[in-house]
């Protein structure tokens, strides 16, 4: 879980509680989303939605005409609406949208994307009620997350659609653990189901929810993954007898790149105090590039992932709505734009995806030269009697498989357009496509990464005489308690299961932060 002192510059005032109103960060949405943290508004959030609402129904009294408010959606929009039709519009808007299909999103990206939500609309430019963003919250806190097909959007929309639609009773909902139809959940809760307002059911499908909300879940697992691989490949370099001079500190000084000065700095703290590389520094002149070559590629990775966290953590801090509502002295305006455009997450969600990928194939690199004896000097696929047993050949091949998955993944998403709406949308982010499917590389990336730390753990007892770190060896100690030494062929696959959690849940990176300090 992530540290408090994360949260810089956010309203954080109890444990286990995020304040939404000042600045949020990718790792304020992990602990809403995926740990269950509970949402709280700040006063000036819910001062600035009351505002905002409140320029809507003036202008609505006064009849102005106003996108999605009194006309139509899309081609539709030279359609005008009565005020007395405000009502049906929000509902039809919901059902009519809510077409994504195939299997179900996970509860935490719905999270995600109800996060996404509170954060956009309580900007104070949507023009929404607070009641509606406050029953998206009270869902979020009472763990009511909405059945979502993950299929079929171009950017917004659809699975949007689908999260309104539990929002106003109908369609269906996890709760504890299962799947229920909405409306008789609702009422064995005894919550109401919302009536929507003007302007509230095209505030809930537009925007750049859906693709935030998955992005933010990946990129934090992403750079989390990225730190991991550091401490894996310093593993593999400790176990094949590789040598450090290629992470000399003068060495980075002759280039600017402060993430390779940080992998390197990484890598030489993870095996300080190493007998085994102590005793190999000189053992080759150098070594090959799956293991020299860590600083630059990892450090190159870093960088294009630090640089996507900080385009989503803007996102996640501005208003993605159309049209948006903005009060001036003059009596404001409802300004129709495309700040609901997700050219900007899905963009930098392909480039995610390929700085993950690179990762990933110098970990299978590494990986094939544990497991190879020519190369790494211990007997074939890192198993006794090889021969009669296979010992670590196939995990190899799956980690094959999962790389030739991921560059198929990493081809972009956002170069497509085909154009939708009758042509008032010609043009289209395909912005969702990019964060669903860097959300999937991301997790693969976390195997092909297991299966390393699988290799490095069962290499090390082919070492003999010689210690290795304390932090490798407190690594060592954390995989024995879930994974044994494979003296003859075992089922594996629960094994690298187990250590893609330890990778996953941050406990591998916080074993080694126990013994030398937090990575950079």
């Amino acid at each position: 879980m992530v540290e408090q002192a994360q949260y810089e510059n956010t309203d954080i005032i109890a444990s286990n509680e995020v304040t939404l109103g000042k600045r949020f960060t990718v790792a304020a949405l992990v602990d809403i989303a995926r740990f269950g943290y509970k949402v709280r508004f700040a006063p000036e959030y819910e001062s600035r939605v009351r505002a905002s609402r409140d320029l809507v129904e003036k202008w609505i009294d006064e009849g102005r005409v106003m996108y999605g408010i009194t006309t139509g959606f899309g081609a539709l929009s030279t359609q005008l609406i009565s005020k007395e039709e405000t009502e049906r519009l929000q509902k039809n808007i919901i059902l009519s949208h809510s077409t994504s299909v195939g299997q179900p999103l996970k509860v935490e990206q719905v999270r995600a994307i109800m996060v996404c939500m509170l954060q956009s609309m309580g900007q104070g430019y949507s023009g929404v009620r607070l009641t509606l963003l406050e029953k998206i919250r009270d869902f979020l806190n009472e763990g009511i997350t909405p059945y979502a097909p993950g299929n079929g959007s171009v950017g917004y929309l659809s699975v949007e659609g689908h999260i309104g639609r539990v929002l106003i009773g109908q369609g269906k909902a996890y709760y504890d653990g299962k799947v229920e139809e909405t409306a008789p959940l609702l009422e064995r809760l005894g919550i109401e189901p919302l009536v929507l307002a003007a302007k509230e059911g095209l505030a809930l499908i537009s925007g750049t929810t859906s693709p935030t909300g998955l992005a933010a879940l990946t990129i934090h697992d992403m750079l989390q993954a990225s730190r991991s691989a550091d401490v894996i490949g310093a593993m593999c370099l400790e176990v094949t007898k590789g040598t450090l001079r290629a992470f000399d500190e003068r060495l980075m000084e002759t280039k600017p790149y402060r993430e390779q000065k940080a992998v390197a700095g990484n890598v030489r703290r993870v095996l300080q105090g190493s007998e085994i590389a102590e005793k190999h520094m000189d053992y080759r002149l150098q070594d090959a590039l799956s293991i020299r070559a860590i600083p630059q590629l990892h450090g190159a990775a870093r960088r294009t992932l630090t640089n996507v966290l900080e385009v989503i953590e803007e996102e996640l801090n501005y208003c993605g709505d159309n049209p948006i509502i903005w009060p001036d002295d003059t009596g404001g305006a409802a300004l129709s734009g495309c700040q609901c455009d997700a050219s900007y997450v899905g963009l930098a969600m392909d480039s995610s995806c390929m700085a993950a990928t690179m990762i990933a194939k110098m970990s299978e690199r590494r990986n094939y030269r544990m497991t190879t004896s020519t190369h790494s000097e211990m007997p074939w696929f890192l198993i006794r009697n090889p021969g009669v047993n296979s010992g670590l050949m196939i995990p190899q091949y799956t980690q094959a498989g999962l790389l030739g998955e991921m560059k198929i993944l990493s081809t972009s998403a956002v170069i497509d357009s085909i154009p939708t709406c009758g042509g008032q949308e010609d043009y289209v982010s395909m912005g969702y496509n990019a964060s669903k499917k860097a959300y999937e590389v991301a997790d693969k990336l976390e195997y092909i990464l297991a299966i390393e730390l699988l290799s490095a753990y069962q290499a090390h007892q082919f070492i003999e005489d010689l210690s290795p770190s304390p932090a490798v060896q407190a690594v060592l100690n954390e995989i024995s308690r879930k994974v044994p030494l494979i003296e003859e062929d075992v089922y594996v696959q629960e094994y690298i299961v187990a250590l893609k959690e330890l990778i996953h849940e941050g406990r591998l990176l916080e074993t080694v932060e126990t013994e030398i300090g937090t990575l950079e």
